[in-house]
C-alpha cells in the first residue's frame, strides 16, 4: 500500500490517516511537504523579524547610531532570524524522528510524517504570537497559552520564565499527538512511550530556555554599545 502524504487531510481525518500510515509500505511526497514547511518557517520568522519582534534590545542603541549603522543592524538581525527559522524547522523535522526511530521499531520516514504535523502546529503557535506581540506587547514566553506568564508571578529568573514559557497548550497537544501516533505504529508499552516523549520534550524545553537566554545575550553582545 502506498500512502500519499497530505498534511492538511491528516489533521482533519487523523484516525483514518493513522491507519493508512501504519499499513503503508511506501510513502510519497514526504520531501515536498518538508520543503513547504521549511519555506513556511522562513517566511514566518522573516515576517516576525520585519515587524520588529525581538528587536526591543536594539531600540536603546537606535538613537546613538547613524542611519546606515542602524540599517545594518536590522539587516543582520533579519538574517539571523531567517537562519534560526531554517534551523528550527530542520531540527523539528529530523532530530525527534531520529530519536524516536532509535527507541522504537517505527520506520524513520513514518516518523517524519509525525513531525510534519508537529512542526505545522508549532508554526501556528508562532503565528499566534504575532498579534499578541504587535497589539499587546507580549513576548512569546508570556503568551496566554503558555505557563511562562504564571511563572513570571513567582520568579524573576529569566531562565525559569523561558523554560515555563516553552510549555504551552500547543506543546501539551503535541505530546498527546506524538504518544498516540507512536502507540498506533508500535507494540511498545504505553508507559515507555510516554516516558520517551516526555523526556524528549523536557530536554527540548531546556534547550529552548537556553537558546532564549543566549539570544538575549548575543543581541546585547553584537548590537550593544
Amino acid at each position: 500500500m502506498t500512502y500519499h502524504n497530505n498534511l492538511l487531510r491528516f489533521l482533519f481525518s487523523m484516525d483514518d490517516h493513522l491507519i493508512r500510515v501504519k499499513e503503508a509500505e511506501s510513502i510519497k511526497r514526504v520531501w515536498k511537504v518538508n520543503v513547504l514547511l521549511i519555506l513556511l518557517s522562513l517566511i514566518l520568522y522573516g515576517y516576525m523579524a520585519y515587524l520588529g519582534m525581538g528587536t526591543n534590545l536594539l531600540s536603546p542603541q537606535a538613537q546613538s547610531l547613524d542611519l546606515r549603522a542602524y540599517e545594518q543592524q536590522k539587516f543582520w538581525f533579519l538574517a539571523g532570524r531567517l537562519i534560526f527559522g531554517l534551523l528550527f524547522a530542520v531540527f523539528i523535522l529530523f532530530i525527534p524522528s531520529l530519536y524516536f526511530s532509535l527507541l522504537t521499531d517505527i520506520p524513520y520516514k513514518k516518523l517524519i510524517i509525525m513531525q510534519q504535523v508537529v512542526l505545522f502546529v508549532l508554526l501556528v503557535e508562532r503565528a499566534i504570537w504575532i498579534p499578541l506581540a504587535v497589539f499587546n506587547g507580549l513576548d512569546w514566553y508570556v503568551s496566554p497559552v503558555s505557563f511562562g506568564i504564571i511563572a513570571s508571578y513567582f520568579t524573576e529568573i529569566p531562565w525559569l520564565i523561558y523554560f515555563f514559557g516553552a510549555i504551552s497548550l500547543f506543546q501539551l497537544w503535541i505530546i498527546w499527538f506524538q504518544v498516540r501516533y507512536i502507540r498506533n505504529l508500535t507494540e511498545i508499552k504505553k508507559q515507555w512511550v510516554w516516558g520517551y516523549v516526555l523526556l524528549f520534550h523536557f530536554f527540548f524545553w531546556l534547550l529552548t530556555a537556553l537558546l532564549a537566554y543566549m539570544d538575549q545575550y548575543m543581541i546585547n553582545r553584537w548590537f550593544g554599545q
